[in-house]
């Protein structure tokens, strides 16, 4: 038990999210069902079956892949965060933003450096803070104009988060939004 606790610290701590170690071991040992898995159809009108396990290879990676590579990808010649932070103008101007193509990349925006970011980006508006306006990127978690699909996108990468865990919050309060609380922190499931 032992050597699988280092593991778990070691892949958690590669991805930059020491802050949240317990949460990321908790769902580390709940990665392998005993049963498989159906996948998750985002379809106009479905509904996220109770105790669904959404995981980020079988249904986060497929809906980034279709939806956000074309301007978040190393195929893109999109950059990593830290790149972006460097020359946003630049990236900007090129229509590229940072990768969200490995889970690693895609922790990075939603817990560690930049908590907060991802959903920021992907909300709908209806989220407190947000003020009724939905991230610049939720327009395009669907084919154009389709916001049945860009709803029922958005509540799979809700489940995927955890229950409770969707939160527009940084590390810093800024404005009427406070900083990120570690409770807030310890919701994030973000099964592989």
């Amino acid at each position: 038990m032992m050597k699988l606790n280092r593991l778990v610290a070691a892949v958690c701590v590669g991805v930059a999210v020491p802050v949240i170690l317990g949460a990321c071991a908790a769902t580390s040992a709940a990665t392998a069902p005993a049963a498989p898995v159906a996948p998750v159809a985002a379809v106009k009108g479905a509904e996220m079956p109770a105790k669904m396990v959404v995981s980020y290879r079988k249904d986060i990676a497929p809906m980034f892949e279709k939806y956000c590579a074309e301007c978040h990808s190393a195929k893109a010649g999109a950059p990593t965060l830290k790149e972006y932070d460097l020359n946003k103008a630049h990236f900007d101007k090129e229509k590229l933003g940072p990768r969200n193509d490995t889970y690693e990349t895609v922790v990075q925006l939603i817990a560690y450096p930049d908590a907060g970011a991802f959903m920021r980006r992907l909300d709908d508006g209806t989220s407190q803070y947000a003020g009724g306006k939905p991230g610049n990127m939720y327009k395009h978690l669907c084919e154009k104009g389709n916001d049945a699909e860009c709803a029922a996108n958005l509540k799979v990468l809700k489940a995927w988060l955890g229950e409770g865990a969707w939160n527009l919050n940084r590390f810093k309060a800024r404005g009427n939004v406070p900083a990120i609380t570690k409770e807030q922190l310890d919701k994030l499931v973000l099964a592989y």
